[in-house]
């Protein structure tokens, strides 16, 4: 006999999980990494872990790089994971200010591009040798300028 008690007209609602977990869709990657560097000298048992943000707080998670420049000068940063937010590109993005530099880099030259296909005269100012040449001159020059103004 079971010890639980019911009243007429109750529908029991088993609670399966206490957070909601999705399947991976299958055209989608898993990566699974060790996110920090040193192993624990003893094994640690943690209680009380009840959601992904009791497991961030309790562990703190966090990985050093090295980022080479196309210079090749390397620099180091430590990368912390304190949600899941931190994995997703923007989250890894803004802790690092090499990759914001990258980051900027990379959107500058996609408006370069932009202006390349859509702005008429400056696609035919490419094209015609003169304007080209006439174009790249000017674009020394102030490059010239904005050097001699540091």
């Amino acid at each position: 006999m079971s010890d639980k008690t019911y009243g007429l007209g109750g529908t029991e609602i088993k609670q399966e999980a206490a957070e909601a977990l999705q399947q991976i869709p299958q055209n989608r990657t898993l990566l699974v990494e060790k996110l920090t560097h040193n192993q624990p000298v003893k094994a640690e048992v943690a209680k009380g872990l009840k959601t992904i943000d009791d497991v961030f707080d309790h562990y703190k998670p966090h990985v050093e790089m090295e980022f080479n420049n196309k210079d090749g000068v390397q620099s180091k940063e430590t990368l912390h994971f304190s949600h899941l937010g931190n994995f997703g590109k923007k989250g890894i993005i803004n802790q690092s200010d090499f990759l914001k530099d990258l980051d900027t880099e990379k959107e500058q030259y996609v408006k370069i591009v932009k202006q390349l296909k859509t702005n008429k005269i400056l696609r035919a100012a490419l094209t015609d040798p003169e304007a080209k040449n006439a174009l790249l001159e000017s674009i020394q020059t102030l490059i010239s300028e904005l050097e001699s103004s540091k």
